[in-house]
């Protein structure tokens, strides 16, 4: 059964229930006040009659002035006993036929401290309240009794009406249950709906605001939003990683596939005997020997990703140092590299002297870094194109940046230029050592492993500044 049926009967339940044990409780106390007021009359009458003396056997009296005088004193059946139960006089209405009244017997034996007790009829399912008293002289008992037909049929009239007007309530109820309680489970189809959309691939469909915050509804809604936004960003994440990867396997095959065509060329070659000249085997071995080095390269840088990935802690020796040492050497590396190329050594942002910048750190793989990014400057400036190193401290972090007045970049380019296997010219040649699009991604992964980071600031035509920044010591 759906929430709305099992709901709607376990309301309708509860409602019954409530009915019926209202209705239970209201018969009760009428019956229990129709007994007590009964009781009240007998007893009253009982006190009275049991000072006036049994009058002696007489002629009947006129049920016209007998009835009414019953009738009016709410005890249609009046009786003195003597000692032994013998009735000595006895007045009932003519309307009772005496199959009907009590026994004489059960009249004797009935309490005379002027408690009520029910009696049954001589004949017939009729009961009868009596209540008995002694005589002024206590040799006898009179008692006066009523039948409780009246008062049963008062109380069956009440249980009926009940019964039927219960009955109609539920009805009504339930048919009012029903509309409300499916205007109170809208929202949960709504949601039930967007679930629905979602399942069939809309991951950006949201439960609109269905109730105020403060309800179960609204709290409800807020939390599947809130958790259809993860799932939302967890399958976009997972979808750009499946894509990263497929980049990155084609971009591996790529770059694996060059070097080793030249080398099964030159094996394929030797072996079918088209190097005949010494020379020309020395050659291929040269060619081998240097593919062979950039093969080895790829796959040592591959494999320092992977750890960095992994553990980046892992790959570091530490040990205080300062990023001077790294500055001045990378000037040296510089100046060997191109000795026509303009260079200067300063502060950070090229304002004043170098200054200390103190660090806790790997020096060679901060090393590795720093020949990264003079080599990043040297392969894409024009020759003779000036380079500046800054070192210092800025912030309280230690800073190494290493700019130039190149090209620059464009702003899609440098948004990329940190990503693995990317080259900011794919059709650039890739003979004679040329880059992997490596050197930039291990960089910030060094960087932060060490808690720091590689910052890029350029712009086309305005050259570019690639700024190391480390925690201190």
């Amino acid at each position: 059964m759906s929430l709305r049926v099992r709901l709607l009967l376990i309301t309708a339940a509860l409602l019954l229930a409530g009915l019926g044990l209202f209705g239970t409780v209201v018969a009760g106390r009428l019956s229990h006040y129709q007994v007590d007021r009964l009781d009240t009359q007998l007893r009253s009458l009982t006190q009275l009659l049991s000072r006036v003396p049994a009058a002696q056997p007489g002629p009947a009296a006129d049920p016209s002035l007998l009835d009414p005088a019953l009738d009016l004193i709410g005890a249609p059946y009046l009786v003195y006993l003597d000692a032994d139960g013998t009735v000595l006089r006895s007045a009932f209405s003519s309307r009772l036929e005496p199959s009907v009244l009590p026994p004489a017997a059960d009249l004797l034996a009935l309490p005379t401290d002027g408690t009520g007790a029910f009696l049954p009829a001589a004949g017939g399912p009729e009961r009868w309240r009596a209540v008995a008293a002694r005589t002024a002289g206590g040799n006898g008992t009179v008692v006066a009794a009523s039948p409780m037909t009246q008062a049963d049929a008062t109380v069956a009239q009440l249980r009926l009406t009940s019964l039927a007007g219960g009955a109609v309530l539920l009805v009504v109820l339930t048919g009012l249950g029903w509309f409300a309680l499916g205007r109170g489970l809208r929202p949960l189809r709504r949601i039930e709906h967007t679930a629905a959309a979602i399942a069939a691939g809309d991951l950006t469909r949201r439960v609109p605001g269905l109730a105020p915050p403060g309800t179960e509804i609204g709290r409800l809604a807020g939390s599947l939003n809130t958790m259809l936004g993860q799932l939302e960003r967890a399958f976009a994440d997972r979808a750009a990683a499946e894509a990263r990867m497929r980049t990155f396997v084609s971009d591996v095959s790529h770059e694996l596939r060059t070097p080793l065509f030249v080398i099964k060329g030159s094996t394929d070659l030797h072996r079918m005997g088209a190097l005949a000249e010494q020379s020309d085997v020395d050659d291929a071995m040269r060619r081998i020997e240097r593919e062979a080095t950039r093969l080895t390269a790829l796959t040592e840088d591959l494999l320092l990703l992977a750890q960095l990935d992994d553990a980046p802690g892992g790959q570091l020796d530490r040990a205080p140092m300062d990023l001077r040492t790294l500055a001045t050497d990378a000037r040296h590396d510089l100046h060997a590299l191109d000795p026509a190329r303009p260079l200067t050594l300063t502060g950070p942002g090229g304002l004043g002297p170098p200054g200390p910048a103190p660090v806790d750190a790997d020096e060679a793989r901060l090393r590795q870094v720093v020949t990264n990014l003079v080599g990043n400057a040297i392969a894409h400036t024009p020759p003779g194109t000036p380079v500046r190193i800054g070192v210092g401290t800025v912030d309280g972090r230690a800073v190494l940046e290493v700019a130039d007045s190149g090209p620059g970049m464009p702003a899609d380019q440098a948004a990329r230029v940190f990503d693995r296997f990317y080259r900011t010219d794919r059709s650039r040649t890739r003979t004679g050592g040329a880059s992997a699009g490596l050197g930039l991604a291990i960089a910030r992964s060094l960087a932060r492993a060490h808690g720091g980071d590689i910052e890029l600031s350029t712009r086309a035509g305005a050259g570019a500044v690639f700024r190391l920044v480390l925690p201190p010591t």
